[in-house]
Protein backbone atom coordinates (compact mmCIF):
# COMPACT_ATOMS: atom_id res chain seq x y z
CA UNK A 1 0.00 0.00 0.00
CA UNK A 2 1.78 3.55 -1.03
CA UNK A 3 1.67 6.46 2.21
CA UNK A 4 1.09 9.63 0.91
CA UNK A 5 2.02 12.14 3.90
CA UNK A 6 0.13 15.50 3.20
CA UNK A 7 0.75 19.20 4.49
CA UNK A 8 4.22 19.04 5.37
CA UNK A 9 6.10 22.19 6.18
CA UNK A 10 9.39 20.93 8.01
CA UNK A 11 12.82 19.16 7.68
CA UNK A 12 11.59 17.00 10.60
CA UNK A 13 8.46 15.96 9.71
CA UNK A 14 9.82 15.23 6.01
CA UNK A 15 12.67 13.22 7.23
CA UNK A 16 10.28 11.71 10.10
CA UNK A 17 8.29 10.77 7.76
CA UNK A 18 10.40 9.28 5.06
CA UNK A 19 11.88 7.18 7.73
CA UNK A 20 8.82 5.31 8.98
CA UNK A 21 8.05 4.52 5.38
CA UNK A 22 6.19 7.12 3.59
CA UNK A 23 5.92 6.69 -0.27
CA UNK A 24 5.20 10.04 -0.97
CA UNK A 25 5.20 13.67 0.95
CA UNK A 26 2.93 16.55 -0.29
CA UNK A 27 3.56 20.42 0.18
CA UNK A 28 0.65 22.77 -0.70
CA UNK A 29 1.08 25.22 -2.70
CA UNK A 30 -2.17 27.50 -2.46
CA UNK A 31 -2.18 31.02 0.05
CA UNK A 32 -5.64 29.86 1.03
CA UNK A 33 -4.73 26.65 3.14
CA UNK A 34 -3.43 27.32 6.35
CA UNK A 35 -0.87 24.41 5.36
CA UNK A 36 0.72 26.71 2.63
CA UNK A 37 4.56 26.35 2.29
CA UNK A 38 7.32 28.66 0.75
CA UNK A 39 8.64 27.41 -2.53
CA UNK A 40 12.07 27.95 -0.88
CA UNK A 41 11.26 25.72 2.09
CA UNK A 42 10.17 23.30 -0.39
CA UNK A 43 12.93 23.07 -2.10
CA UNK A 44 15.45 22.35 1.39
CA UNK A 45 13.52 19.81 2.07
CA UNK A 46 13.49 17.88 -1.45
CA UNK A 47 17.37 18.69 -0.85
CA UNK A 48 17.20 16.81 2.11
CA UNK A 49 14.97 13.57 0.98
CA UNK A 50 16.54 10.14 1.07
CA UNK A 51 15.86 8.62 -2.76
CA UNK A 52 12.76 7.00 -3.85
CA UNK A 53 10.12 9.12 -1.82
CA UNK A 54 8.18 10.95 -4.18
CA UNK A 55 7.55 14.52 -3.58
CA UNK A 56 3.89 16.11 -4.75
CA UNK A 57 3.34 20.00 -4.94
CA UNK A 58 -0.21 20.70 -4.38
CA UNK A 59 -1.79 23.17 -6.59
CA UNK A 60 -5.41 24.77 -6.79
CA UNK A 61 -6.66 26.82 -9.52
CA UNK A 62 -3.24 27.95 -10.62
CA UNK A 63 -2.40 28.67 -14.28
CA UNK A 64 -0.63 26.19 -16.64
CA UNK A 65 3.08 28.95 -16.10
CA UNK A 66 2.86 28.87 -12.55
CA UNK A 67 2.63 25.00 -11.78
CA UNK A 68 5.12 24.85 -14.65
CA UNK A 69 7.18 27.19 -13.22
CA UNK A 70 7.31 26.21 -9.49
CA UNK A 71 7.91 22.53 -10.67
CA UNK A 72 10.80 22.95 -12.63
CA UNK A 73 12.79 25.47 -9.48
CA UNK A 74 11.42 22.83 -6.70
CA UNK A 75 12.13 20.06 -8.39
CA UNK A 76 8.54 18.21 -7.56
CA UNK A 77 8.13 14.83 -9.25
CA UNK A 78 3.92 15.32 -9.18
CA UNK A 79 1.36 17.58 -9.29
CA UNK A 80 -1.64 17.45 -7.42
CA UNK A 81 -4.75 19.53 -8.93
CA UNK A 82 -6.91 20.34 -5.74
CA UNK A 83 -9.16 22.97 -7.39
CA UNK A 84 -11.75 23.23 -10.41
CA UNK A 85 -8.88 22.70 -12.91
CA UNK A 86 -10.44 21.66 -16.47
CA UNK A 87 -9.30 18.53 -17.89
CA UNK A 88 -7.66 20.69 -20.74
CA UNK A 89 -4.92 22.07 -17.99
CA UNK A 90 -4.52 18.65 -17.19
CA UNK A 91 -3.59 17.42 -20.73
CA UNK A 92 -1.46 20.64 -21.12
CA UNK A 93 0.79 19.72 -17.71
CA UNK A 94 1.60 16.50 -18.92
CA UNK A 95 1.65 13.06 -17.84
CA UNK A 96 2.85 14.06 -13.85
CA UNK A 97 -1.13 15.06 -12.75
CA UNK A 98 -3.02 13.54 -10.03
CA UNK A 99 -6.34 14.97 -9.96
CA UNK A 100 -8.65 16.06 -6.15
CA UNK A 101 -12.05 14.91 -6.72
CA UNK A 102 -14.07 16.35 -3.79
CA UNK A 103 -16.82 13.53 -2.37
CA UNK A 104 -20.19 14.67 -1.60
CA UNK A 105 -22.65 12.37 -3.16
CA UNK A 106 -22.50 9.38 -6.24
CA UNK A 107 -23.29 12.76 -8.67
CA UNK A 108 -19.29 13.57 -7.57
CA UNK A 109 -17.93 10.53 -9.84
CA UNK A 110 -19.32 12.07 -12.74
CA UNK A 111 -16.52 14.69 -12.53
CA UNK A 112 -14.05 12.37 -12.99
CA UNK A 113 -14.91 10.54 -16.59
CA UNK A 114 -13.24 13.54 -18.70
CA UNK A 115 -10.00 13.49 -16.85
CA UNK A 116 -7.08 11.58 -18.19
CA UNK A 117 -4.35 11.61 -14.98
CA UNK A 118 -2.20 9.42 -13.18
CA UNK A 119 -4.57 8.55 -10.52
CA UNK A 120 -7.47 10.41 -8.43
CA UNK A 121 -7.19 11.30 -5.03
CA UNK A 122 -10.86 11.09 -3.41
CA UNK A 123 -10.95 13.57 -0.71
CA UNK A 124 -14.73 14.82 1.36
CA UNK A 125 -16.23 17.59 0.00
CA UNK A 126 -16.51 19.93 2.41
CA UNK A 127 -18.15 23.61 1.56
CA UNK A 128 -15.13 26.57 1.28
CA UNK A 129 -12.38 23.69 2.21
CA UNK A 130 -10.39 21.98 -0.69
CA UNK A 131 -8.73 19.48 1.30
CA UNK A 132 -7.62 19.05 5.29
CA UNK A 133 -11.25 18.32 6.22
CA UNK A 134 -10.73 15.81 8.36
CA UNK A 135 -13.97 14.39 7.71
CA UNK A 136 -14.41 10.81 5.41
CA UNK A 137 -17.15 10.50 3.22
CA UNK A 138 -19.09 6.85 1.98
CA UNK A 139 -15.88 4.34 1.10
CA UNK A 140 -18.46 2.43 -1.15
CA UNK A 141 -18.16 5.36 -3.60
CA UNK A 142 -14.40 5.00 -3.60
CA UNK A 143 -14.88 1.48 -4.85
CA UNK A 144 -17.29 2.56 -7.43
CA UNK A 145 -14.86 5.13 -8.51
CA UNK A 146 -11.88 2.43 -9.46
CA UNK A 147 -13.74 1.95 -12.85
CA UNK A 148 -12.81 5.66 -13.49
CA UNK A 149 -8.41 5.08 -12.85
CA UNK A 150 -6.09 4.47 -10.29
CA UNK A 151 -7.75 6.16 -6.89
CA UNK A 152 -5.90 7.11 -3.93
CA UNK A 153 -8.53 7.64 -0.66
CA UNK A 154 -7.60 10.25 1.15
CA UNK A 155 -10.31 12.36 3.48
CA UNK A 156 -10.62 12.46 7.48
CA UNK A 157 -8.31 9.17 7.30
CA UNK A 158 -6.20 8.53 11.23
CA UNK A 159 -4.47 5.50 12.53
CA UNK A 160 -7.69 4.25 13.68
CA UNK A 161 -9.79 3.60 10.61
CA UNK A 162 -6.95 3.49 8.24
CA UNK A 163 -7.16 -0.27 8.10
CA UNK A 164 -10.62 -0.58 8.30
CA UNK A 165 -10.69 2.13 4.90
CA UNK A 166 -7.99 -0.01 2.99
CA UNK A 167 -9.98 -2.97 3.81
CA UNK A 168 -12.98 -2.34 2.48
CA UNK A 169 -11.24 0.06 -0.73
CA UNK A 170 -8.39 -1.62 -1.74
CA UNK A 171 -7.04 1.97 -3.53
CA UNK A 172 -4.02 2.38 -5.17
CA UNK A 173 -2.68 4.37 -2.49
CA UNK A 174 -3.81 6.71 1.11
CA UNK A 175 -3.32 10.22 1.40
CA UNK A 176 -3.49 11.65 5.16
CA UNK A 177 -3.27 15.57 6.21
CA UNK A 178 -4.81 16.27 9.66
CA UNK A 179 -5.25 12.62 10.74
CA UNK A 180 -1.28 12.96 11.60
CA UNK A 181 -1.22 16.12 13.23
CA UNK A 182 -0.28 17.46 16.50
CA UNK A 183 -1.45 21.21 15.44
CA UNK A 184 -2.20 22.73 12.19
CA UNK A 185 1.37 22.12 9.78
CA UNK A 186 3.18 19.79 12.66
CA UNK A 187 2.70 16.26 12.68
CA UNK A 188 2.22 14.03 15.51
CA UNK A 189 5.39 11.72 15.24
CA UNK A 190 3.54 8.90 16.91
CA UNK A 191 0.89 9.45 14.99
CA UNK A 192 2.70 9.26 11.86
CA UNK A 193 4.22 5.77 12.50
CA UNK A 194 1.21 3.77 13.51
CA UNK A 195 -0.71 5.05 10.20
CA UNK A 196 1.72 4.03 8.05
CA UNK A 197 2.56 1.11 9.61
CA UNK A 198 -0.69 0.00 9.68
CA UNK A 199 -1.42 1.29 6.17
CA UNK A 200 1.10 -0.93 4.73
CA UNK A 201 0.46 -4.11 6.92
CA UNK A 202 -3.55 -3.87 6.15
Amino acid sequence: MRVKICGITNVHDALTAADYGADALGFVLYKSSPRCIDLKVVKNIISQLPPFVTTVGVFADADEKEVLSTVEESGLDLIQLQGDEPPDLCRCLGSRVVKAIRIRDKSSLDRMVPYNVRAFVLDTYREGQLGGTGKTFDWSLAVEAKKFGKIILAGGLTPENVGKAIEQVRPYGVDVSSGVEERIGKKDHSKLKRFIETAKQA
